[in-house]
């Protein structure tokens, strides 16, 4: 193990590199406690009657820092012993992380019980324990590792389980996995639970995706006399370029030139007819969870905008067309089914049997691209899409968890043909959008590390 400490006292800083041990809380663990010891209350800066004192303090508070991270086995090493709350905030740390990612059970010799148990009121307990001790964005990362790592999902299926969890993205995509499963007595609880998500990122969401959209919407429209304030400079000059005329100079001044404008072409304005028809395909696969809640979201407040007729359709090995309940993203997403196989040529087939707009559609696929059915028909698809006129958009992720897995070769095939494949966040979602609507190129993140 290498440490690294920086030399500044009022706020050290520890770097640490660790090998994977049965004892120790290691490897990938190391990140979330690591995260959690810093979340703890940091040493306040010394005074200059007090450096000394405050140095002791310091290296004191260090040192507790690496026995949260550590766990219990290096009491002895660190020098360190936890008192009050420390010791409870130990103990949760503990049954999550002290059996180095073994099922729940006793750890031999140290005489402390590491694991959550089997039963869904000490989970429940648990949870209570690290939402009182830890900050919300460190509780969502320990929620996910206690159903990663100790296979707790089934527990999830209890209502006094969901009624203590910290609701994020994460949980329902684990919560729509196990929605055939789900007996009744849970199902009421985790669509609460679901909804307050959704409500969520609705808020967060909802107000930018319009404002960005209705210009790109009102930016898309051409009209041919417009109010002076509407004129597009750009494409008026480029339509009337054969009107250019050379004028002499005046009293040996040089000669100068103009356009005149005979036809202005110039920006429409919001109107409540449909201007853009937005198809979302969205890939169901296990793998895909976290896109799945975010393209329901955006698919609800585009299904919301009266300029734009969008459906959403689903698809795994089968296709399901979810759009008759854009209008409450909650049953979206309890309409989808997580896992399974995914053929994408049949999807695609689907939706280009909708288009009967081409130069007014845009299709997204949102998909890993492992593609379980026809390859070659899937991209003739796709090719024929765009020949139409079809703006065709590929999102391997909409999600904030950065690049996914994915298929290479497709990737690389559709970028071939002109549609490009790359990972999107949401914040960055209602831009790409934007320019798809005004048929612009689309706003790549990393355009060099894309396939």
């Amino acid at each position: 193990m290498t440490t690294t400490d920086s030399p500044t006292t009022d706020s050290p800083t520890t770097t640490t590199t660790a090998t994977a041990q049965d004892d120790t809380r290691t490897g990938d663990t190391m990140d979330t406690a690591s995260d959690t010891a810093t979340a703890l209350t940091a040493p306040t800066a010394p005074s200059a009657q007090h450096t000394t004192t405050a140095r002791t303090a310091s290296d004191g508070e260090r040192m507790r820092r690496w026995r949260m991270v550590l766990g219990a086995d290096s009491a002895e090493a660190t020098g360190c012993t936890l008192t009050g709350q420390d010791v409870a905030m130990d103990g949760a740390l503990e049954a999550l992380y002290g059996g180095g990612g073994k099922k729940p059970g006793g750890r031999g010799g140290s005489g402390r019980s590491a694991g959550l148990g089997a039963s869904a009121p000490s989970v429940a307990r648990w949870l209570g324990d690290i939402r009182t001790y830890f900050p919300s964005s460190v509780v969502q990362v320990m929620q996910r590792d206690a159903i990663d790592r100790l296979g707790l999902s089934a527990l999830l299926l209890e209502p006094e389980m969901l009624e203590a969890v910290e609701a994020d993205v994460h949980l329902v995509g684990t919560l729509l996995s196990l929605n055939k499963a789900m007996p009744e007595t849970t199902k009421e609880t985790a669509r609460a639970v679901v909804r307050k998500v959704v409500e969520d990122l609705e808020k967060r969401l909802e107000s930018r995706t319009k404002a960005t959209l209705t210009g790109a919407l009102d930016r898309s429209a051409r009209i041919s006399r417009p109010r002076h304030r509407d004129i597009d400079w750009d494409r008026t000059i480029r339509a009337n370029l054969k009107n250019y005329l050379t004028l002499p100079g005046a009293d040996g001044e040089p000669d100068t030139g103009t356009v005149v404008p005979e036809r202005l072409i110039g920006y429409g304005r919001a109107s409540q007819s449909v201007k853009k028809d937005v198809i979302l395909c969205i890939d169901q696969s296990g793998s895909m969870a976290a896109s799945v809640v975010y393209a329901s979201v955006f698919g609800a407040v585009l299904a919301s905008m009266r300029t734009l007729a969008t459906r959403l359709v689903v698809f795994d090995t089968a296709v399901v067309d979810l759009t008759d309940q854009l209008d409450d993203p909650v049953d979206v997403l309890f309409g989808t089914q997580l896992g399974g196989g995914t053929d994408i040529n049949r999807a695609l087939a689907y939706c280009q049997s909708k288009i009967t707009r081409p130069a007014d559609t845009v299709v997204v696929l949102i998909s890993d691209l492992y593609e379980g059915g026809i390859r070659d028909e899937m991209l003739k698809r796709v090719a024929a899409m765009k020949a139409s006129g079809v703006q065709f958009v590929t999102l391997l992720a909409l999600s904030d968890e950065g690049a996914p897995a994915y298929d290479h070769e497709h990737a690389a095939a559709l970028g071939a043909l002109g549609a490009p494949a790359f990972a999107c966040t949401p914040d960055l979602f209602p831009d790409i959008m934007a320019a798809a609507i005004e048929k612009r190129p689309l706003p790549i993140p990393d355009r060099e590390a894309q396939p």
